[in-house]
């Protein structure tokens, strides 16, 4: 059979592990939209308080920039009671309120983005004076993503690294491995192929973020919102990555076009330092920069991402170019050297997959039960395959058969190559994925132990708060009403609890009457349980009711 046949077939093999590594993961996962959660609201979720607040305030599990217009605090009736604009300042957002807001449920509908570059939303409702049906308005913010945008991120983020493994690999061999009388014509059209991969995913990476943050189709995009996206840190982020990349273009002729004998040694260096801002900026628009160590997660990502490179896009040089062209004893003096880059390369990327796992899921739960570590335990067992064969690989190299003949070399190495592209599309799809540290916070929501009741009787109805209902010193507040949501005046109260599990019986609770229909009072609970808290509103010389109630405290 002629070569230039097995060589298209042989190519043909790649093209489908590419296009599978591309799409496969597609269809298993799609990507999630937010990776930060809500921890905490003041007011608190669902809660009742006696005055309308003259500001909200939401915190948030990492930090997070506003996206114009996302944030809005309806009143009762509807209308709109946030005034100004809010502020952020780390983990915490600021919403100022109009003042005088009348009874009732409110809701604040928000949606930010969080510090890993995902857009974040949901809703909070509190109430005042007592709840009501919660307002409903057109323009609440939703954390739905377009399904055309979602299918498009991990697409562009796959391109991005395919130009990152032909760009990095390839450099290095052409530096360092190249044959001086080979041309490089080939090579050369690889490289800028991966330049050009970069640029583009970076670019498609900057339109699709903004209808991805703000929750719209792809087209329906402004100008604005794409100034918007260019004055966030993702946006920064991505303008460096291009401006690196041009600058690189430029130093990269010279090597791409020359014999190997004018390489300038500078040249060669500030490609070096223009290779690592290159790779940083991939973890510094992902998980990484949200993690509790955010400092060693950005180094281990882009060690991760330059051992890939480097080992991924050296195959490629090695299948596509130096096994097909170089001389047996050119392939005897280069192969020896790429087996220790090789054998390096993977030492590289074992250390950082462990301490990344480690960091993001951090539990054996996680890694079995969720999404992002199944993901990775795929990623584990097609890289174990491609460590396989990669160990075959290096044990041809050491035989020394494979600078005589390389048939059998080629077809392990493009065998290595269809493995990793399947690899690289898991990632793009892993890279959108919530991994468990911060997928546990978003299921669990904000935390409140706080107890929150309204008790109904015949002539009154009481709103109880007790807080923050654990064991220790908790206070309690509370509200009377008209059975028809008045102000209901009371002359005196009177309040004890009882815990009987453990023999305590009728401990009078101190309170201090605050207006006519609110009263507070600090009191002790030395245990958790159920506790029975009774409560008794005079409101005249003759009349009285007591109500009673039972408070889980932890």
């Amino acid at each position: 059979m002629p070569f230039k046949t097995v060589d298209r077939r042989r190519a043909l093999i790649v093209l489908v592990g590419l296009l599978f590594g591309l799409f496969g993961p597609l269809l298993a996962a799609a990507p999630a939209s937010a990776h930060a959660a809500l921890v905490a609201s003041d007011p608190a979720n669902n809660s009742i308080v006696p005055d309308a607040p003259n500001r909200i305030t939401l915190s948030f599990s990492e930090s997070v920039q506003l996206i114009s217009g996302k944030i809005q605090v309806l009143a009762p009736d509807g209308s709109r009671v946030d005034q100004g604009d809010p502020s952020v300042s780390g983990a915490e957002v600021t919403i100022p309120l109009r003042t005088g807001g009348g009874r009732g449920t409110y809701l604040v509908s928000y949606r930010v983005t969080s510090a890993d570059s995902h857009p974040v939303a949901g809703v909070v409702t509190f109430s005042v004076g007592a709840a009501s049906t919660p307002p409903t308005a057109d323009g609440v913010a939703e954390a739905a993503v377009d399904p055309v945008v979602k299918a498009m991120i991990p697409i562009a983020k796959y391109l991005g690294y395919a130009g990152l493994v032909l760009l990095v690999g390839p450099v290095l061999v052409l530096a360092l491995l190249w044959p001086h009388r080979l041309e490089r014509r080939g090579p050369g059209r690889l490289v800028w192929t991966g330049i050009g991969l970069v640029a583009g995913s970076t670019l498609l990476g900057l339109w699709l973020q903004a209808p991805y943050t703000l929750g719209t189709g792809l087209f329906d995009v402004t100008p604005s919102d794409i100034r918007d996206v260019l004055g966030s840190t993702f946006g920064a982020v991505m303008l460096v990555r291009l401006g690196v990349i041009v600058a690189a273009a430029f130093l990269l002729r010279p090597l791409l076009i020359g014999n190997g004998g004018a390489d300038s040694k500078l040249d060669l260096a500030l490609l070096g330092v223009l290779g690592v801002a290159a790779l940083a900026t991939w973890p510094l628009t992902g998980h990484p920069t949200a993690s509790p160590v955010a400092g060693v997660s950005v180094v281990i990502d882009a060690l991760h991402l330059a051992a890939a490179a480097v080992w991924v896009g050296g195959l490629v040089m090695l299948f596509g170019f130096l096994l097909p062209r170089a001389s047996a004893r050119e392939l005897g003096a280069i192969l020896p050297i790429w087996s220790r880059w090789a054998m390096t390369a993977v030492g590289v990327l074992i250390f950082a997959g462990t301490v990344q796992a480690l960091i993001e899921v951090s539990t054996f739960d996680g890694l079995i039960n969720s999404t992002y570590g199944r993901m990775i335990l795929a990623k584990v067992g097609l890289a174990a395959v491609v460590i396989g064969v990669a160990a075959f690989s290096r044990h041809l190299v050491r035989k020394r058969a494979a600078a005589e003949t390389p048939g059998p070399l080629r077809r392990v190495v493009l065998a290595e190559l269809a493995i990793t592209a399947v690899v690289l599309g898991i990632t793009s799809v892993l890279v959108q994925e919530p991994p468990p540290r911060t997928a546990q916070v978003a299921e669990t929501g904000p935390v409140s132990t706080n107890v929150e009741e309204t008790l109904a009787g015949k002539s009154m109805s009481l709103q109880v708060s007790v807080f923050p209902a654990t064991v220790g010193n908790n206070s309690i507040h509370l509200y009377a009403y008209t059975p028809d949501s008045k102000p209901l005046p009371v002359v005196e109260w009177k309040a004890t609890a009882s815990l009987p599990d453990k023999g305590l019986e009728n401990i009078e609770i101190p309170l201090l009457r605050i207006t006519d229909f609110h009263a507070i009072g600090d009191i002790q609970l030395p245990f958790a349980g159920e506790w029975t808290l009774k409560f008794t509103a005079r409101t005249s010389d003759i009349d009285q009711e007591t109500l009673t109630m039972t408070a889980k405290i932890s």
